[in-house]
């Protein structure tokens, strides 16, 4: 896994260049979990780390035929995916969206078919679970509340793994209707995001790998980055899943549409084929400045009081600008 050097505020630029000179092997705090997963190493010598004792392994999926999401997703997708139980393995929720298959493989290239338990909208979270048990040491659950900003990470995905820091955690908010209270932001930006583990100094579980950003530092700094959905925040739906073998909770409302938030205004960008928002009218270019004629001011507003408005398959109005107009859309 490659990550990218870059400069930025002072304490981040000096921070980066004792990364580069650290390097993966030089993770030291890091040994303990990895030794265990190991054979015998040279007196002396820092433990190698592994993607296999660092309890990863590599997600692949197919998704079904005519698939929605095959347009922006692709319909072959690889990625990582955190093994959590012998058998049980967590992965961010976009690479299994309406897969047909799904395929996990282990560092020496051993396959081993599995199916998915489920998914969270909420978080973007999903549970895998493989057909053979994984001869791959689960990794332990961190608590993500406790990561402090210039904390020392290891990101971990399939191909390999990359020394980062904590560099902000705050809202993150997605065009697609998606919201988290605090996300994690790390520097320097990795590829291979898609999945990957956030580990902590002492090799627990901090987050899921969900995004490459260009603002890791939000306004500090224009910095690139990745953005990790918290293991916090997953806990609860990993719980559920586990127990039930599916989501229990009531699903949010839903409108199957993309917005772009300039100056507090809702902008329309793409609608879903077929999803509640084109049904009831709405085009690219409209404007939505309310919900059942409160107004609402950008993205995160309207995020939270749509969910909060009810259950879903229930019908919203939405008050949408069409050119000068103001109208009424029922969704």
């Amino acid at each position: 896994m490659n990550s990218i050097a870059f400069s930025g505020p002072s304490w981040f630029a000096s921070a980066s260049k004792r990364l580069l000179m650290l390097g993966v092997g030089g993770f030291l705090a890091l040994g303990a979990s990895a030794h265990a997963a190991q054979g015998p190493q040279v007196p002396g010598s820092p433990p190698e780390l592994t993607v296999d004792a660092l309890s990863v392994v590599k997600v692949k999926s197919q998704a079904v035929r005519d698939a929605r999401s095959a347009t922006t997703l692709g319909a072959e997708r690889e990625g990582t995916g955190v093994v959590i139980d012998s058998n049980l393995v967590v992965t961010i929720g976009y690479l299994i969206t309406e897969a047909e298959t799904v395929e996990l493989s282990t560092a020496d290239g051993k396959v081993f078919p599995a199916t998915v338990i489920g998914s969270d909208t909420r978080t973007g979270m999903a549970l895998l679970k493989a057909l053979a048990p994984l001869p791959v040491k689960p990794v332990d659950l961190g608590a993500s509340i406790d990561v402090a900003e210039r904390e020392l990470v290891l990101i971990v995905g399939f191909d390999g793994v990359a020394p980062a820091y904590v560099v902000s955690k705050r809202q993150f908010v997605g065009y697609w209707e998606y919201l988290l209270d605090e996300a994690i932001y790390t520097a320097p930006a990795t590829v291979n995001w898609q999945g990957a583990a956030l580990l902590s100094r002492d090799g627990k579980l901090l987050g899921i790998g969900s995004l490459v950003v260009g603002d890791a530092m939000g306004t500090r700094a224009n910095i690139p980055g990745n953005m990790f959905v918290p293991i916090d925040v997953l806990k609860p739906a990993l719980g559920d899943m586990i127990a039930n073998g599916r989501l229990t909770a009531k699903p949010r409302p839903w409108l199957g549409l993309n917005t772009q938030e300039v100056q507090g205004n809702l902008i329309v960008t793409r609608l879903s084929p077929e999803g509640p928002a084109e049904g009831a009218g709405l085009q690219i270019g409209d404007v939505i400045v309310g919900i059942g004629g409160r107004t609402v001011q950008g993205q995160a507003d309207f995020y939270t009081k749509l969910w909060a408005s009810g259950r879903a398959g229930v019908d919203r109005a939405l008050d949408v600008l069409k050119g000068n107009q103001g109208q009424k859309s029922t969704i």
